[in-house]
């Protein structure tokens, strides 16, 4: 049984209303992050690797030297936002040095 629930658009703009820099893009939300350099860039993104690993929810991710995109949705659920693309973008937004 998946452990996600899909959100109505009510939903999806108050979740959203909690995540800073999170934006709904069509069936998915997303954030870009700025950094000093590529090398924290970069770390940046094996950090989010290991928490996404952790609950088996894999981001759009990408790269250009300081900056890394995130883009959420869940593909199971058939590219709908749901409670497990919020859950894994706050989780992330906890990372102590984000």
């Amino acid at each position: 049984m998946p452990s996600y629930t899909t959100l109505s658009d009510d939903q999806i703009q108050s979740e959203l209303s909690t995540l800073a820099g999170w934006e709904r893009e069509g069936d998915r939300i997303a954030k870009t992050y700025t950094f000093g350099s590529f090398r924290e860039a970069i770390s940046f993104m094996v950090r989010v690797s290991f928490v996404c690993e952790d609950h088996n929810h894999h981001p759009e991710l990408s790269n250009v030297y300081n900056r890394v995109t995130l883009a959420f949705t869940t593909h199971d659920a058939g590219n709908v936002i749901t409670t497990m693309d919020v859950t894994v973008a706050r989780e992330i937004e906890e990372l102590s040095w984000v």
